[in-house]
């Protein structure tokens, strides 16, 4: 069953998605969701980073921060939903990282973007990265804290960074007990549990190229009623072992001005009894690690104990020998048995597409060519009643013309000897009406005349008057002085 789900996988990578979310869109898009208050965390602002939003099955999954400078992730975010049994690995890449203009939304096989996506690991690290090298792919977001649909989403590249074996199996063994045994049990009544697992980047590469992390780190935040908050801090110096400290402190550890929680996730108003719970719980896991190392030591001492006495049997090194040649061989058949379905159902899937494009192309066309002709078709006839009376219309206005005009025309000739007769008819009557006014106007114009020639007249008299009175006083006195 397992081994058809992952052809199912190989075959159709549409039903994994990883989009990379536009610089134009806020936070994550839609994988807001995985962080506390929808708000990512801050400080984590270099250049080369890439936000993904991590789909899978039509549905996002969890949030990962991508630096294509050291082809790891910086973290990812997530909500924890419930364990679940670790089921067949089947690693992908997320093709829009090395190739922006690509038409693959989603992510997909290695194998698979080999010839569909242009410099294919030129901002990633991809399955070879880690061929040989003494690491291996270990999870941020630990496959076993997730079920179903979200488990299948976390065996990405872009959720992933170079880890020692016993560095991988250490760390999600501490990151599993932790939150289940200690954080989730303090996180219920409908809580969310908002995780966020990430790498501090160093100067070591493997194979001068994926950047192994200096140390792993994890913050968890409970939206509980009583909001609560915590760090961890895994080197891989201290493999055996996990550092618990409070999130301010973590950040400090981080890339300057690293802000992990929307309002650091309750800050100091946690409830100091809940922390003490939490962290005892914490202590009691971390304690009991060691001894169950110690057993698990033992036990494996025993086992190649008793390999090495077995080793001695001749017998048994005969069988071993023999069986190895053949072994490897069923393994390689095996290997090309699944190579041979997984393509063939590639390319079943790709003739099933072509044909399914081409019949619906034809069926569209023949769709667009019938409803053209449906709508040319009712257009005239629709216009055939409009166009009718548009005609009648423009009959009815040429003889309402021809009409007028000939009225007008009639009415022009008519109108030049009346008029003339009634000029000659009204001129006898102007002329009597005129000649009371004309003899008014002699009257008058005879009475101002005589009325002008008296003013005149009387005033001469008056000059005359006063010129003779004027030299009378002038001279009558001189002469009666004398005498």
């Amino acid at each position: 069953m397992s081994i058809l789900f992952s052809l199912c996988i190989f075959a159709f990578p549409g039903f994994s998605q990883g989009r990379v979310v536009g610089v134009d869109e806020a936070g994550f898009a839609e994988c807001n969701e995985f962080f506390y208050g929808e708000t990512p965390p801050e400080g984590f602002t270099a250049s080369l980073n890439v936000k993904i939003c991590q789909w899978y099955n039509k549905e996002p999954r969890f949030a990962t921060l991508y630096s294509t400078e050291n082809k790891t992730p910086l973290y990812s975010a997530f909500k924890y939903t419930k364990a679940a049994q670790t089921g067949e690995e089947s690693w992908l890449v997320e093709p829009q990282i090395d190739d922006p203009g690509n038409d693959l939304e989603e992510m997909v096989h290695e194998a698979d973007a080999v010839g569909s996506v242009n410099n294919l690991g030129a901002n990633q690290a991809l399955t070879t990265d880690y061929v040989d090298s003494g690491y291996e792919r270990g999870q941020l977001n630990p496959s076993s804290l997730n079920e179903d649909d979200f488990q299948l989403a976390t065996y990405t590249l872009t959720n992933a960074v170079p880890m020692t074996p016993s560095l991988s199996e250490s760390w999600h063994k501490d990151v599993e007990n932790i939150v289940e045994q200690a954080l989730a049990p303090h996180c219920e009544n409908g809580a969310h549990l908002y995780l966020v697992a990430g790498a501090v980047p160093s100067s070591l590469r493997v194979k001068d190229k994926v950047s192994i992390p200096e140390f792993l780190w994890l913050a968890a935040c409970c939206d509980a009623p009583e909001v609560w908050s915590v760090g961890f801090l895994k080197r891989p110096s201290g493999e055996n072992g996990i550092e618990d400290l409070s999130v301010e402190k973590l950040e400090k550890q981080l890339p300057s001005g690293a802000h992990l929680f929307k309002r650091s996730c309750g800050g100091g108003s946690q409830s100091q009894k809940k922390m003490e719970a939490i962290l005892q719980t914490i202590n009691q896991i971390q304690s009991e690690e060691p001894i169950l190392q110690t057993v698990a030591g033992k036990h494996g001492e025993g086992q190649r104990t008793q390999e090495k006495h077995g080793e001695g049997s001749l017998l048994k090194r005969v069988a071993s020998i023999v069986a190895a040649p053949f072994t490897k061989l069923l393994r390689i058949i095996a290997y090309v048995l699944v190579e041979v379905v997984r393509y063939t159902c590639s390319f079943l899937w790709y003739v099933f597409k072509q044909l399914s494009n081409t019949a619906m192309g034809g069926l569209y066309s023949l769709c667009n060519g019938v409803m053209s002709y449906g709508k040319e078709i009712s257009t005239v006839l629709v216009n055939i009643p409009w166009d009718v009376a548009k005609v009648a219309a423009n009959i009815i206005m040429g003889f309402v013309r021809i009409f007028q005009n000939t009225l007008s025309l009639i009415y022009r000739i008519l109108r030049i000897p009346m008029g003339l007769f009634l000029h000659i008819m009204a001129f006898p009557l102007d002329t009597l009406c005129a000649v009371p006014i004309v003899l008014k106007d002699v009257a008058a114009g005879v009475g101002g005349t005589c009325s002008l020639i008296v003013d005149a007249t009387g005033a001469l008299m008056s000059s005359f008057y006063y010129i003779a009175t004027h030299l009378g006083k002038k001279f009558v006195p001189k002469f009666s002085s004398d005498d």
